[in-house]
């Protein structure tokens, strides 16, 4: 009797076994990482679809597949799999919570980490490791965010071309013949190609918006202070800001909340001018919630190129059409014709960076919670022959190298933008405007050796501390090269603390325009592997055009 009970009860257990195995591999291969969000994600998750582990597999074996084809990536997070299973833990108990629960992120790689190298794309930091986590990342962690590792930047994120020592050159996934913006353009790359949900990006000038421009993104440049700087590679005290870029409105939103969540940070005193009531805001909870109809939006006219080109053109007409649809919507279009608004006057008298950057990175270099190998200063930097530097910016290189904001007319750059900064406030005023919109580049992001990432628009936002959010304007025509179109973006910039409204604006937008597509190479369904150990990722450094040689300065 035990033996045929025995016999009969084995092909059952084996059979459930073998169901429940399979059952699990379907799980983790059908997750849809294409496109995914942050409620996509959480949707499969908790109605058992998959597993947080079932996710990141996804994510991963994108990213081993078609990485090679945008060079996006300098490392992945090694641990990203066993914070996987934690999370899946969780989950099992009952305990996913966090508004970023498995929630699959890039980071640029200028972000502090303790567990990876922070590099910011250079050689001679390619052995810098923190030994604590940067509170933004800290608190993306506490939401139960998964970093798989970090992205590609133009070195040091000093310009917008996203080529570096030690990450080669990062490609546009719509066009595999241009730049993808930058400095954060592994981030606006990974995003776009569907490696991660969002990334996170930093912005002196143009960097989060550039990338979100060029790849048909959302991002959120803050309002100055509003998240702390502290432990992010620095170039100015005055320029710097953080945020996330991404796919979705929503997602950047959720991400935003996250992000602002670290408060105020004495390591960072412009933190502190933050009013309470600009804190601890939900900005997904009420993004969905605004309206087109109504609203007063100024048009800087002088952030346009209107002579006419193949890269011009299409910017012209990607804006035009927005324009159209957003009066047919019911907005008001107020034109801004003030000639005290050309971004390129404005950047040549007032960009501050040069004053402060030997400064800001000597800080930083000599932080004791800085570990590994590195230079102590930025001088030992540039004198290693481990850097790259554009042609274009040799001489802003060494002039930052000896100045300094004793410099006699830094105080005068500092006035000088107090003087924008008002300027800008009056207009809002004088034309009774809710939120001024122009394109973030007024040509195409530009080809792969170009000098520099030329006719950006974010030196307004950048110099006045303004909340701005980039969205999706428009494709240029489909080509050989670009068979989607080469993605065009347009800034909204606010009044300061006022990242709400222009979130609800951008999601107003998203839904009326429907601007996104995805790169053709990243429609690619690509098979879920099971990994036991995280895949390396090497960058391409080979791949950095002969037009800018490494150790030249």
């Amino acid at each position: 009797m035990w033996t045929s009970h025995f016999k009969s009860r084995l092909p059952l257990s084996a059979l459930t076994v073998l169901l429940l195995s399979r059952s699990i591999i379907c799980q983790v291969r059908n997750f849809e990482a294409r496109e995914a969000t942050i409620e996509t994600v959480r949707q499969d998750l908790l109605s058992g679809l998959t597993t947080c582990r079932g996710v990141v597999l996804s994510f991963l074996s994108r990213i081993e597949a078609l990485n090679n084809q945008v060079n996006a990536i300098i490392t992945l997070n090694p641990d990203c799999l066993s914070t996987a299973d934690s999370l899946d833990d969780a989950l099992a108990a009952g305990n996913a919570t966090g508004s970023l629960f498995c929630i699959p992120i890039f980071l640029k790689d200028n972000y502090d980490t303790s567990d990876m190298n922070t590099t910011g794309g250079n050689l001679d930091l390619a052995s810098s490791r923190p030994t604590v986590d940067a509170p933004a990342v800290a608190a993306l962690r506490r939401a139960g965010a998964v970093i798989l590792g970090k992205t590609n930047l133009h070195e040091l994120a000093l310009e917008g071309l996203s080529v570096s020592s030690l990450g080669g050159q990062t490609i546009n996934p719509y066009d595999l013949s241009r730049t993808p913006g930058g400095s954060s353009g592994g981030s606006g790359a990974a995003v776009a190609a569907s490696f991660s949900v969002f990334a996170t990006g930093t912005d002196t000038v143009n960097s989060l918006r550039s990338p979100a421009s060029a790849n048909s993104l959302f991002s959120v440049r803050p309002t100055r202070g509003l998240i702390t700087r502290n432990g992010i590679i620095p170039i100015s005290y005055v320029q710097d800001a953080i945020g996330p870029i991404a796919r979705t409105a929503k997602d950047a939103a959720i991400a935003l909340t996250v992000m602002a969540s670290t408060g105020y940070d004495p390591t960072d005193n412009v933190t502190a001018l933050v009013p309470a009531s600009s804190r601890g805001i939900d900005y997904a909870a009420s993004v969905t919630t605004g309206t087109l109809s109504g609203l007063r939006l100024g048009v800087l006219n002088g952030f346009f190129n209107r002579t006419a080109s193949n890269e011009t053109t299409l910017v012209n007409i990607a804006m035009d059409t927005m324009t159209a649809k957003l009066q047919s919507a019911g907005a008001v279009i107020v034109p801004i014709d003030e000639t005290v608004y050309n971004a390129t006057a404005i950047s040549n008298a007032l960009d501050i960076q040069r004053f402060e950057y030997r400064e800001t990175m000597d800080a930083y270099l000599s932080m004791e919670s800085l570990g590994g190998t590195h230079p102590s200063t930025l001088s030992q930097l540039y004198s290693s022959s481990k850097f790259l530097v554009i042609p274009s910016q040799y001489s802003y290189v060494t002039t930052a190298l000896v100045s300094s904001s004793s410099n006699t007319t830094y105080n005068a750059v500092r006035q000088g933008i107090l003087n924008l900064t008002l300027t800008l406030q009056k207009t809002f005023s004088a034309k009774n405007l809710d939120a001024i919109i122009y394109p973030e580049q007024k040509n195409l992001v530009v080809k792969i050796g170009s000098p520099s990432q030329s006719g950006r628009n974010g030196i307004l936002g950048a110099l006045t501390g303004s909340p701005v959010v980039t969205v999706p304007a428009g494709f240029s025509p489909k080509t050989a090269e670009a068979p989607v179109g080469v993605p065009i973006g347009m800034e909204i910039l606010g009044r300061p603390y006022t990242e709400e409204m222009l979130l609800q604006i951008a999601y107003q937008i998203e839904q009326l325009t429907k601007v996104r597509r995805m790169p053709q190479f990243a429609e690619a369904v690509v098979e879920v592997k099971e990994y036991t150990q995280v895949p390396v990722i090497t960058p391409n450094s080979a791949n950095v055009p002969a037009a800018y040689p490494i150790g030249v300065l």
